[in-house]
This record gives C-alpha cells, structure tokens and sequence, in this order.
C-alpha cells in the first residue's frame, strides 16, 4: 500500500425481534440501528420491497447516498482549489439494483445529477471538467463494481 490507511468502525444491532426470532420470513422485523462512536444513531430496515419499514434508512438508499456525497465533497474541494466559486450544489442521484434468480442482487448503474450554482464568473469549462477528476478521485465510485454516471447541470448564482 503506498498511502495512508484509514479505518471505520460501525456497530449493526437488529432489533426486529417479534418474540419468536427469525422463526419465520414474515415473524421477525428487518429493523435496525447503525452506531458509529459520537455521531447520532441511524435507524435501519430493509427496502419495504423486502418487508422492511419505508420510514427507515436501507442499505441501498445509504450506497447511493455514499456515492453522491463523497463525490459531491471531492468536487467542492476540488473546486476550491482551482478557484471555481460553488454556491449551492444538489445533486439527485439514482441507482439501479437488479435482483437475480437466487434471490440475491446487485446494483447495475448509478447516476449523480447534480445541479450546481456557480458564482457569475465562474469558470464554466472549469466547472465541469472538475466533476471529472472528482469522479475520478471519489473513494466510494472507486470501490464499487458497476458504473457511476455523472450528468451535471449548471446555473448561475443571481
């Protein structure tokens, strides 16, 4: 490895327990809680596709979530950087999870549609090259197995 190392702790507590556990499909609760050590507690489920609580965060909401904001946070760095001044930014990113014949599934795309202000002489060429090396340098899109699309838009502060 030739960079530093970073490492994450997160506890995962199911606490869908019925009375009778995982006795059947439909006896036990998909509902959770994700700790990570001085940051307030998520509330978990599965997608209500799968029997879960559509009032709770799923794991598929949270991956597409990921991805959208380190991308987001690499390219406000980036443009900071370069001198690119970013207003507002709000992306409206979607993903695509197939489920397979065994029951288990994966993500086949996810596309980040960020809508970015620029102040009014901002370098729009600059701007939008940036999401480039931002996608390029986003840990999560580096870590994932299927394509992350990029389409921004732009407007102009004022």
């Amino acid at each position: 490895m030739n960079g530093r190392e970073h490492r994450y702790a997160v506890e995962t507590e199911w606490t869908g327990n019925r009375g009778t556990g995982t006795s059947g499909h439909a006896a036990f609760g998909r509902e959770h809680v994700v700790r990570m050590a001085g940051k307030p507690d998520l509330a978990g489920s599965s997608d209500p596709s799968f029997r879960g609580d559509p009032a709770r965060h799923n794991p598929e909401d949270l991956l597409v979530a990921s991805l959208s904001a380190c991308h987001m946070l690499w390219y406000l760095a980036l443009c900071a950087k370069a001198r690119v001044i970013v207003t507002a930014y709000v992306d409206s990113a979607s993903g695509t999870m197939v489920e397979e014949a065994d029951g288990g599934g994966r993500f086949t795309e996810v596309t980040l549609r960020p809508l970015v202000t620029l102040a009014a002489d901002a370098d729009l060429a600059a701007a939008r090259h940036l999401h480039e090396d931002a996608h390029r340098l986003c840990f999560i899109a580096r870590s994932v197995n299927f394509p992350v699309a990029c389409e921004p838009e732009f407007a102009t502060a004022g």
